[in-house]
């Protein structure tokens, strides 16, 4: 694995990207790819509305970044150090006016029991739920220098709990940033499946007391060990689906039918690095096809841009497209303050 050559910014380009994919692929979400096609023409030609409005995972994705930034101007990153501004991050969300994105279920079941201040958050935690939610809000803790191994997954999966708490959510989560931080430090994208799945094979059956707690006793899983390797070998199998998809490449074929629709946790992960490994050295076109699929498009594209973003860097985008994105100067100075 190489390093990223100086001056990339790494962590610019994977917020840009993650917001542009988002702003593309919010308006054709619940959409299936006959209607997006009328909708918007050829899917290589797709374009970004004139108001490139985000949805709420690029909402989420600021309020974890805001609280990383909080947590980590006040220390080293610890759990004590990084729930209650990412709670508080994520119940000012819940109450925004701003907060009419077409949410999750599940973030907005959480978030309102998180504003219990006496209510534990573990107990605020939806057990059932491996949505999307859990992960296309992570790549923050993939850009952001300075953390360690642990520090990483840990506050990956801790902040996929506050919200979602089904094992494969926290797992999903975890190769999400794992795979965000990769790209950034150069790894080659043809490697990258491979590195992903020596990853969770070593993360089996790890379950990390110091970040989640007795979450796992809210489920029906016999130890905590058995509680995680759950949500590890479904990542295993949609990663399995997507080394084939890899191996068989089909721009043209809706990808959500290699690797799922992306509603849920590691189908999103899987679907978006499906989109960036179809086209690794033309973003733009990595975010057409991720938001001309029949799946939650929005967090697709916005996982693919994400990635796209990391490897790349800044200079991937378009200006006339990073110009009009909602929220362009949050995105352009949180990367700026990861980059330097």
């Amino acid at each position: 694995m190489t390093t990223a050559p100086a001056g990339k910014r790494t962590a610019t380009g994977s917020l840009l990207g993650l917001a542009l994919g988002d702003a593309l692929g919010f308006p054709t979400e619940f959409d299936d790819v006959p209607s997006i096609l009328a909708k918007c023409g050829p899917w290589r030609e797709m374009e970004l509305p004139g108001r490139a409005l985000v949805s709420d995972d690029t909402q989420m994705t600021l309020a974890l970044a805001r609280a990383l930034r909080t947590a980590t101007g006040r220390g080293d990153l610890s759990p004590a150090r990084l729930e209650p501004p990412l709670r508080a991050e994520f119940t000012d969300w819940y109450a925004s006016p701003e907060n009419n994105r077409a949410p999750g279920r599940t973030c907005l079941t959480a978030c309102e029991l998180l504003t219990d201040e006496g209510r534990s958050w573990r107990d605020a935690s939806q057990v059932g739920s491996k949505g999307c939610g859990a992960n296309m809000r992570v790549a923050p803790l993939g850009l952001a220098p300075g953390l360690s191994a642990e520090q990483r997954s840990g506050a990956a999966q801790l902040q996929s709990a506050l919200t979602h708490g089904h094992p494969t959510a926290l797992a999903a989560s975890d190769l999400t940033a794992h795979a965000v931080w990769l790209l950034a430090r150069g790894a080659d994208p043809t490697g990258l499946v491979g590195r992903l799945r020596s990853y969770a094979l070593d993360h089996r059956t790890h379950y990390d007391h110091a970040w989640l707690g007795d979450l796992w006793t809210r489920a029906q899983d016999p130890s905590p060990e058995h509680f995680i390797a759950r949500g590890w070998d479904e990542c295993l199998a949609v990663l399995d689906r997507l080394r084939e998809a890899v191996r068989r490449p089909s721009p043209e074929t809706d990808p959500c039918l290699a690797t799922g629709e992306g509603w849920i946790a590691e189908e999103a992960l899987a679907t978006g690095l499906l989109c960036f490994l179809l086209f690794p050295g033309d973003p733009v076109l990595a975010l057409r096809r991720a938001a001309c699929t029949s799946g939650d498009s929005d967090s697709i594209a916005c996982l693919t841009g994400a990635f796209a973003g990391a490897w790349l860097g800044a200079d991937a985008w378009p200006a006339v497209w990073t110009d009009r994105v909602e929220h362009r100067d949050e995105l352009l100075e949180l990367g700026a303050l990861w980059d330097a």
